[in-house]
């Protein structure tokens, strides 16, 4: 089967030809991105910009931070901890990017991204189907989060973005909530 092959039409991945520890990555992804996105039906630019909680955080903020994460941990399966930050060097101007993709900023529509967060979505996946092994690990970036020394697998790495997605599709759900009274997973 060619990588074209193992890609729908929709751009997510076709399962079929795989391990079942990658479909079941893959499936378990999909489903959670699913409900973020979902979480986004039916708003306008403005509503999917708005804060309606105690936080900062808004539905094309959440989208948005969650395709960069996406993005982030997949350059770090390919190409190891260069491809993230380095915490410690971080300046004023890095925090403040940081902080943008939490926001829906001026000019930002929120179809433009969820288009991004497709194209992430799409190559993480990519990833996932043709990485020879799961078992590749790299030493993860210096960070006050992560334990000195620590090394991920490219298993463990999808199984961290499953989980950010997850927990940021619950955050959506209670931003989407606060918004109109819409439920994604209730």
């Amino acid at each position: 089967m060619t990588m074209n092959e193992q890609f729908t039409e929709r751009g997510q991945a076709d399962s079929s030809g795989l391990s079942d520890e990658r479909a079941d990555l893959l499936e378990t992804l999909a489903k959670h991105r699913h409900f973020l996105r979902f979480t986004t039906r039916g708003l306008t630019d403005e509503q999917a910009g708005q804060r309606t909680t105690a936080s900062e955080l808004c539905l094309g903020g959440l989208v948005k931070h969650v395709a960069a994460v996406e993005r982030g941990w997949a350059d770090f399966i390919l190409e190891g901890p260069s491809a993230m930050a380095d915490f410690s060097a971080m300046t004023e101007e890095d925090f403040a990017r940081w902080a943008d993709e939490f926001r829906m900023l001026p000019g930002e529509t929120l179809a433009g991204v969820l288009d991004d967060y497709a194209e992430a979505a799409r190559r993480t996946d990519e990833v996932v189907v043709t990485l020879p092994d799961l078992n590749a690990a790299h030493p993860l970036p210096s960070a006050p989060w992560f334990e000195p020394g620590a090394k991920w697998s490219a298993r463990r790495v999808l199984l961290h973005i499953i989980a950010e997605t997850a927990q940021h599709a619950g955050h959506a759900d209670i931003i989407r909530e606060s918004l109109d009274g819409a439920k994604s997973m209730g």
